[in-house]
């Protein structure tokens, strides 16, 4: 393992369960994600506990959904806990067309990856972390969560359970998403009479391929004063759709927002780091920005390097005066971004070696991957 200090020297389903995941075959979905499906056998019993890989091709992981074996659920009603949750084959789960989800949106959800280091453990990076926001979000939106004891229960056994899934050593990463949704009917505006938890997992690659060419949005909002963008809330997202939409059509990667005053907000689901010399700025998390785990490890991580971090809101002019720029999030990790148009005006800025994007990149993924030893106390190795 390499230490801190060699790397600076270097440098049954419930029929009641609400919900819907469209389940296809897992060669539908392995072509949808970018992964050749060489053959699948149902999994045996034991087929999560010993040693063995899904047969897929694991060089063309791409970001998109291939369905593991298993999907962990809760339930509970309102103003009451949760119960005790269940594994079950990954799969369709009834919805009632007047649950709070489908008719209101009320739903959050989190993300967080685990992964295979070199000697075959299988680490998890902060889930503790998402619990809590997910428990902050819930409040915002009128919900009943599951305790942080709950939910990290959740994610380990839905990992292990598709222990065969997480990919080998340097070939991408088991995404895991647990969802939080109001499952029980409801015809007026309030909330749900019931909440289902439901954690399931993908192997995924890169999310974003190639480098990464950003527009500055000046027309749509990805949130506003007093609402729901500092909670990872399910209907943050959609409203992002049409935007990125555009850009890609003009041949960007992906979009940055700014609120109405011009300030500098988020990439569409990333935060977003710029670099002056020795400071490094970032916006700070004042209700319409989502408090990234991945952005507050940074920090963290900054720290430790002897990096200066100022959190203030950053006028879109000061994207001129930036040396480089980089993004941060559970599904990039730590992005470089190589240009930045503003106003059909095109900056570009330093990537790559040397670079304080790659310095962080190489000290994060050390630490989730297990090459460089965890002296901050993050990662969770999976039982």
């Amino acid at each position: 393992m390499l230490k801190v200090s060699d790397y600076f020297r270097k440098w049954s389903i419930p029929s009641r369960i609400a919900g819907s995941i469209l389940y296809k075959t897992r060669d539908q979905y392995c072509r949808t994600a970018g992964a050749e499906v060489e053959g699948y056998n149902e999994p045996s019993v034991n087929s999560h506990v010993n040693g063995e890989y899904a047969k897929i091709n694991w060089d063309v992981l791409g970001f998109g959904l291939i369905p593991t074996d298993y999907m962990y659920i809760m339930n509970c009603s309102k103003d009451q806990h949760f119960s005790q949750g269940t594994l079950t084959p990954f799969g369709k789960i009834e919805v009632n067309p007047s649950s709070g989800i489908l008719n209101y949106g009320q739903g959050l959800f989190e993300g967080l990856k685990a992964h295979r280091t070199a000697n075959g453990r299988i680490l998890l990076f902060r889930p503790e972390e998402n619990a809590m926001r997910m428990k902050v979000g819930a409040k915002r939106m009128c919900m009943q969560a599951p305790t942080v004891e709950q939910f990290v229960n959740a994610v380990k056994q839905t990992v292990h359970s598709n222990k065969r899934w997480v990919p080998p050593p340097g070939k991408g990463a088991m995404y895991i998403r647990p969802l939080l949704m109001g499952s029980g009917p409801v015809l007026g505006v309030a909330p749900a009479s019931e909440y289902t938890f439901i954690t399931y997992a993908s192997p995924v690659g890169n999310y974003h391929k190639g480098v990464l060419n950003l527009i500055v949005e000046e027309k749509f909002r990805r949130a506003i004063p007093g609402g729901t963008g500092g909670v990872k809330a399910v209907t943050n997202y959609a409203i992002i759709y049409k935007p990125i939409a555009e850009a890609k059509a003009k041949g960007f990667t992906d979009v940055l927002f700014l609120n109405a005053e011009k300030y500098i907000e988020e990439v569409s689901t990333t935060n977003i780091f710029l670099v002056k010399g020795n400071e490094i700025l970032t916006p700070p998390t004042s209700g319409t920005i989502l408090p990234g785990i991945t952005r507050k490890s940074i920090i963290e991580i900054t720290h430790v390097l002897g990096y200066q971090v100022k959190e203030r809101a950053i006028p879109v002019g000061e994207l001129f005066d930036a040396e480089e720029v980089f993004c941060t999030g559970t599904a990039v990790g730590v992005n470089s971004v190589n240009s930045i148009t503003y106003q059909d005006t095109r900056i570009a800025y330093k990537r790559g070696a040397g670079t304080v994007g790659q310095k962080l990149y190489e000290m994060l993924t050390g630490i989730q991957t297990g090459r460089i030893e965890d002296k901050m106390g993050w990662t969770v190795e999976l039982d």
